[in-house]
């Protein structure tokens, strides 16, 4: 491909300009090799859908206003709309298409106020990032460059503090920040990187290495790409307790494979991590063990809750943005030594509307009056029962004596009194499991993680396929069954060790 070939189908975006400012190497490759981009997770589409949300939602803000759309129409056709528009005399335009210089760039917000056009970029986000005023400065060096004046640019974003009391109220769930002053003093900077980019995509891909980059400040659409000539397991599986943080000082001296490491300069869990998986090692700390064991009385509940995850738009009263609320959870119950495991479970239906009420209930119900309450990384449960007290004050003194009762598993794990090579410098339950207990496997349930359940029930929330929200109401039910089970054996697993 010669470079004026290249140069005529190089147009950059403002997604693409923000691209290879995170990284050149990826700006070309999106370009020139986009087969090679990552496939996009589940996890992942919902955080776009779930920013797309945001933006739409936003536009209440300033209604009554014209849409510029992507679906169906060509980027030209974009720009003629926009022009029109603007021709037209229309005061607000939701994604206004503008180009200039070979970039093209789409607004969310464009208002025309008191003293000239206002450019407003929405993010899902609760605050400012730097990412951002990269993102709003390039808008503004194309708006301005295609010849509209703007007085004002700006971020509209979500307001944590928040708290939705009937219908949502879009003028208190958004906080707008004026950020003119720095946008303007960037603009030497976009210009210099905007002919630096456009340069080296004229040019043969550049010779960019691996590193920090790949995902700050987003996860790189090539990582699976430009990371496989790094063995498994590397410097770079090793968990971050301790020292060191740096791993690519490792990388850069070509200290990569878990052979090839000084253990001297590696933290006590890294080190432990390496040698235990060179030797294929199970190590066991039996009076650590004891220690843990002596923490649990009878009877043993073993908890898991499931919450809704990344929801930016507060879905009941009396919650927050990005507020966990949880609307399943499983219980396994051991009333003595040597008794039979009872199993209760609820998954609110999520057509009911706010299921913390008939969650707290049921739980209470479910609940031995005493005994230990073991969770996994209890904190994540501890925290939405508080919020729970705090939302049902007649239900606080009973979930009080609740979260009283709590026990962490993760323990002995966390603190390494037990540690398989297998569990690869995790102590989550989803490492533990299949190294203590192989025989119980996530693989083939349709839900594997939290966040893979609450887009479930969200799904099931938007759903009018019978068909498809019992599908999912059984996949829900069968992953957070498998979490206390998955408790249960492992905590069998300990006192086996133990005795």
């Amino acid at each position: 491909m010669t470079a004026k070939l290249r140069t005529s189908i190089s147009a950059l975006s403002k997604s693409r300009y923000i691209l290879g400012l995170q990284c050149p190497k990826a700006l070309w490759l999106t370009t020139y090799q986009p087969e090679l981009k990552d496939e996009v997770c589940e996890a992942q589409e919902a955080i776009f859908q779930s920013g797309a949300d945001v933006g739409v939602l936003a536009r209440d803000l300033f209604s009554s206003g014209v849409e510029i759309p992507y679906e169906g129409l060509t980027p030209a056709e974009q720009l003629e709309r926009t022009r029109q528009a603007l021709a037209d005399g229309v005061k607000i335009i939701y994604e206004a298409a503008f180009r200039h210089n070979g970039l093209f760039v789409k607004v969310d917000l464009l208002r025309k106020g008191r003293k000239g056009w206002e450019l407003h970029e929405v993010k899902g986000s609760t605050g400012l990032k730097e990412v951002y005023l990269n993102d709003i400065a390039v808008q503004y060096y194309v708006v301005t460059g295609a010849g509209l004046q703007v007085s004002t640019a700006g971020l509209v974003h979500i307001n944590n503090q928040y708290v939705r009391q009937g219908d949502i109220e879009v003028k208190k769930l958004f906080a707008k920040q004026d950020l003119t002053a720095e946008i303007v003093a960037r603009q030497p900077e976009v210009t210099k990187t905007v002919a630096g980019l456009q340069k080296m995509l004229a040019c043969d891909m550049p010779a960019v290495g691996i590193g920090p980059h790949c995902s700050d400040p987003y996860g790189c659409p090539f990582f699976g790409h430009c990371w496989a000539h790094v063995p498994s397991p590397s410097v770079f599986d090793l968990r971050s307790y301790g020292k060191p943080r740096n791993l690519f000082s490792f990388y850069e001296k070509g200290q990569v494979r878990f052979e090839e490491l000084p253990l001297h300069e590696l933290g006590w869990r890294q080190r432990q991590q390496v040698e235990a998986h060179l030797g294929q090692e199970l190590q066991v700390d039996t009076a650590g063990v004891h220690c843990f064991l002596e923490t649990v009385q009878y009877p043993l509940s073993f908890l898991d809750f499931e919450t809704t995850y990344l929801t930016p738009m507060p879905l009941f009263d009396g919650t927050w943005p990005y507020q966990q609320v949880p609307f399943q959870y499983s219980l396994h119950v051991i009333n003595r030594k040597g008794g039979k495991v009872k199993h209760h479970a609820l998954l609110a239906d999520p057509d009911d509307g706010d299921p913390r009420t008939e969650f707290i209930e049921h739980l209470l119900a479910d609940l031995p009056v005493e005994g230990t309450i073991l969770a996994w990384n209890m904190t994540f449960e501890k925290q939405r029962l508080q919020e729970l007290a705090a939302f049902s004050p007649e239900h606080a003194p009973a979930i009080n004596r609740v979260i009283a009762r709590l026990v962490d598993l993760i323990v002995p794990f966390r603190n390494r009194s037990v540690y398989d090579w297998r569990m690869e410098g995790s102590a989550s339950l989803k490492a533990v499991l299949p190294a203590l207990i192989p025989e119980l496997s996530y693989d083939e349930l349709e839900v594997t993680d939290g966040g893979a359940a609450s887009a479930a029930w969200l799904r099931m929330m938007a759903s009018e396929d019978a068909g498809e929200k019992e599908r999912l109401r059984q996949a829900l039910l069968d992953y957070c069954h498998l979490d206390t089970l998955a408790m249960v054996r492992i905590l069998e697993w300990l006192r086996k060790r133990a005795s």
